[in-house]
């Protein structure tokens, strides 16, 4: 399967509520496409929803690494950051939201 084919099963596997199983389907694209931004959005989604808090900002944080002139990356890295602050009450996440806010503010400042 391609990697296009492998995100929309990953996808349906998510609004399914089958959300362990979409995390598998989406390393299976980084196993081979390692900098799909694409899969390390969504696992920075599906792991929040697990309750694996360290492991969605990791890949929030690689898709912001990989892809650092989108803006659209540090909006979704900074909702990433308010999730993990409400799922285990850690401050530091608060300015980091905040920071990665305003780093999209900026790119799209710069865009615009």
């Amino acid at each position: 399967m391609s990697a296009n084919e492998l995100y929309k099963k990953a996808d349906a596997l998510k609004d399914d509520g089958k959300y362990v199983e979409a995390i598998e389907t989406l390393h299976e694209i980084l196993a081979t496409e390692e900098t799909h931004v694409l899969s390390h959005l969504a696992l920075a989604v599906l792991y929040g929803k697990v309750n694996k808090h360290d492991k969605a900002v990791e890949h929030g944080e690689k898709a912001c690494e990989v892809d650092p002139s989108d803006p659209f990356n540090f909006t979704a890295m900074s909702v990433t950051y308010q999730r993990a602050w409400q799922g285990t009450q850690q401050q530091e996440f608060i300015q980091k939201a905040e920071d990665a806010m305003a780093q999209a503010h900026a790119l799209e400042a710069q865009a615009g």
